[in-house]
């Protein structure tokens, strides 16, 4: 397997506050916006984002919440493992509020579709927008595109791309893996 790094742990710095920025850009003080990241992988996008803008930017009461998609994916029953879901942590109102759901990279778009179906058990949402770092461009299975993106990707056939988290795998980094 080759690796190539696309993004090191400076440009995922850059990226994060230029994504920071057109949130404050779009959701001013956030009175009303939530920020929703998606499970697993979303998370630590979301969790890096809500506290660039609360110590940097200085924007008070950010509420952040993680959403569970696991069971709510059309794919779900396809595998041979078990899946095991992970946590669902939102403990504010989403009724009439502005979502932004957070993800690492959009893909196939199916995690996103799973999302826009799990939030609607929390409420009706006023409006949802979608923050990915990566868009993998020429992959996508359903019209859902990102209204933020850190960076587009071209990845073709059997390339992955991977997302590296400092909190997780001890950097930050994005790779395209050829298989």
């Amino acid at each position: 397997m080759s690796q190539k790094v696309l993004l090191n742990a400076k440009e995922i710095n850059i990226i994060l506050h230029r994504l920071a920025c057109q949130l404050i850009e779009n959701h001013n003080d956030f009175s009303n916006t939530v920020l929703i990241g998606l499970q697993p992988r979303g998370t630590f996008l979301a969790n890096r984002l809500a506290e660039i803008l609360t110590t940097d930017y200085k924007i008070k009461n950010i509420e952040l919440g993680h959403l569970d998609i696991t069971f709510f994916r059309d794919d779900f029953r396809r595998g041979e493992k078990i899946l095991e879901a992970n946590t669902t942590d939102i403990n504010f109102i989403v009724e009439n509020k502005n979502i932004v759901f957070i993800d690492d990279v959009l893909y196939t778009g199916r995690s996103i579709r799973a999302a826009l179906t799990a939030i609607q058990s929390f409420g009706r949402p006023n409006e949802i927008e979608l923050l990915t770092l990566i868009d993998r461009r020429f992959s996508r299975h359903l019209p859902i595109q990102p209204n933020y993106r850190g960076r587009q990707v071209d990845a073709i056939n059997e390339e992955k791309v991977k997302v590296n988290w400092f909190e997780n795998e001890g950097e930050d980094a994005v790779y395209l893996e050829n298989s």
